[in-house]
């Protein structure tokens, strides 16, 4: 299993969160009880709090370095954090009012065929957003990097289109409200764009690799995402396409 680290995803914690609030907005109603599924370090509760000053929230997450840091920063007396794979979650007698996932799924092969039921688990509303970027260079450059240095059977992210989400999720008793955005992220400093993807979709590759070969391959990727994505005077831009989905109950 891959170990994330918390801090270097945090790094870009304002942006990694704005596609979250932007799906929150999208959720109609009152929540008493809210769960989000694969909840990393914690920084999706500011904007749960947010959308939902009352409701009790638990996160979960199959990280324990994230669940670790989720719970030493919390300081929120109704949220809760569970060290738990979150794709097999479901609940129990109490069904909470929204179920919700910010970017978790594309790392859950066969996640599509999933949905329905994780949906069911909710009494009010299901609603996620994925990365749409895999066709992007930072991760066509990736993959290629990883066959010239002998990785494989490392997690690729498993992202499906809005029309194949649509149809999944558009059952009788449900209204599903689902759309696309591409934001232009503009990073700070040096090597921005592996900074970013460093605590993402590049870790499980990185964490492959050790010694000469991972300070090769480091050098060899930072330089091609250097001149894929150039460096400006305001800093990188990113361009990141992202899927949401809001399925309602009737």
């Amino acid at each position: 299993m891959t170990s994330w680290d918390p801090s270097q995803y945090l790094r870009f914690g304002g942006q990694r969160t704005r596609p979250f609030r932007d799906l929150l907005a999208r959720i109609p109603g009152e929540a008493d009880t809210v769960v989000d599924l694969g909840c990393g370090p914690g920084n999706d509760l500011p904007p749960l709090r947010a959308r939902w000053p009352r409701a009790r929230i638990l996160g979960v997450d199959s990280s324990e370095q994230m669940i670790e840091r989720a719970r030493a920063d919390n300081r929120d007396p109704l949220a809760g954090y569970e060290l738990g794979d979150a794709a097999a979650w479901r609940p129990g007698a109490d069904r909470p009012d929204v179920i919700v996932s910010n970017a978790m799924f594309q790392w859950i092969p066969g996640h599509l065929r999933l949905l329905p039921e994780i949906a069911d688990g909710a009494v009010r509303a299901f609603a996620f957003q994925v990365p749409g970027n895999q066709d992007a260079p930072s991760h066509t450059l990736l993959a290629g990097l990883a066959e010239r240095y002998g990785v494989s059977g490392h997690r690729g992210i498993d992202v499906h289109s809005p029309t194949e989400y649509l149809a999944a999720l558009q059952r009788p008793g449900w209204t599903v409200d689902l759309w696309e955005s591409t934001y232009l992220h503009v990073l700070p400093g040096e090597d921005a764009v592996f900074e970013w993807i460093s605590g993402t979709g590049a870790r499980p590759v990185l964490a492959a690799l050790d010694g000469d070969r991972r300070a090769e391959f480091v050098a060899e990727y930072k330089a091609a995402l250097n001149a894929a994505y150039p460096r400006q005077d305001f800093g990188t831009v990113l361009p990141f396409r992202r899927v949401f989905a809001v399925a309602t109950r009737i």
